[in-house]
């Protein structure tokens, strides 16, 4: 059952929460505590949140495409899949993390082995 919902309402409220979230990126890559490098993902999502919350028109039409019957409904499908993609982002970016700290403590082993090595050799 639908309810009577007012659409400007909801239009008004996704554009107005795709500015801050873009304001809010933006804000922290200036303040560095984001890397640019990671941020594009976020502010790609971001201004095609911002666009299918302007764009109705656009909307209606990956609506039809996809089968959705209330168009603000695409909207979360649209959230929901910025999501999984963010998700697999830092996945891969934490596994190339872990990768390299694996690495790293390898090679510090080394370094100690050979350490201990050079003590013994000069006792």
């Amino acid at each position: 059952m639908l309810y009577d919902v007012d659409i400007n309402r909801i239009q008004y409220i996704s554009i107005i929460g795709s500015i801050l979230i873009l304001i809010m990126i933006i804000e922290l890559i200036r303040k560095k505590k984001l890397m640019e490098e990671y941020t594009i993902i976020w502010l790609l999502f971001g201004m095609i949140f911002l666009v299918f919350s302007i764009w109705r028109d656009g909307l209606e039409v990956v609506s039809r495409l996809v089968g959705i019957g209330y168009p603000p409904a695409t909207i979360f499908l649209i959230l929901i899949m910025g999501i999984f993609a963010i998700l697999i982002h830092y996945s891969l970016i934490i596994s190339k993390i872990t990768e390299r700290n694996k690495i790293l403590v390898q090679e510090i082993g080394l370094l100690k082995q050979e350490i201990e090595q050079l003590k013994e050799k000069k006792e």
